[in-house]
């Protein structure tokens, strides 16, 4: 009998997807920030000095770890085109339709062209219940000797990591408007579509992720 082939799920460290927050396998958390970007070079010498004044503030101000992820990907902008195309086809005035041709054919051509990346950038605050101050030593023991314990959290056990984890959020989110960076953190949602294309890019043009709030869950 032919064995039963493994799922990627298998193979993440990610045990759910719950409130907001990854809930990783290990019982620690995340919660992940999308951050805007700043041009340095484009600033003034004193606005320069202000922003790493800033980031050694904010650098000082934490004692736990971050991590800053760059998604770089080619621009798509097939939904754009088809955008222009249904307002070229629905102009009535020659002359419009005639110049959303003309921009429609130069914007196709450009990104034949070369490759136009898009950028975003995320910021990933983690909470390790086991490292908490807040905690007791036995029962960080306990996590550490039974780390099965921390896969399925109780609820209000979930809320009390939760609001940790929110607090650390935001103060990195206070951290990072001091550097003229704006960040806000991610649905629930979001992060599944997040990690659905950071897992499959190829299908996430094709098998769009559906609304979560639209799924039916048989209890």
């Amino acid at each position: 009998m032919e064995k039963p082939r493994a799922t990627t799920q298998q193979y993440l460290n990610i045990a759910e997807i719950r409130d907001d927050v990854v809930i990783m396998k290990d019982g620690t958390m995340r919660a992940i920030l999308l951050a805007s970007s700043i041009n340095f070079s484009l600033k003034s010498e004193e606005e320069q000095e202000a922003i790493v004044s800033g980031y050694v503030q904010f650098l000082n101000s934490i004692d736990y770890p971050l991590q800053i992820v760059v998604e770089s990907r080619k621009l798509d902008i097939e939904g754009y085109l088809e955008r222009l195309k249904v307002a070229e086809k629905e102009q009535q005035n020659e002359l419009l339709k005639v110049q959303i041709a003309d921009y429609r054919s130069f914007v196709s051509e450009l990104v034949e062209l070369g490759d136009i990346m898009s950028k975003r950038f995320y910021i990933v605050v983690p909470f390790d219940p086991a490292k908490s101050s807040t905690k007791g030593f036995y029962s960080r023991l306990t996590e550490a000797v039974f780390p099965s314990i921390s896969k399925k959290l109780k609820e209000e056990e979930f809320k009390n990591r939760k609001r940790e984890l929110l607090l650390r959020t935001e103060h990195v989110i206070g951290g990072l408007a001091g550097m003229s960076v704006q960040a806000s953190m991610m649905d629930t949602q979001s992060l599944i579509e997040l990690y659905y294309g950071l897992y499959n890019p190829e299908l996430v043009k094709s098998e769009k992720v559906e609304d979560i709030n639209k799924i039916d869950v048989e209890k």
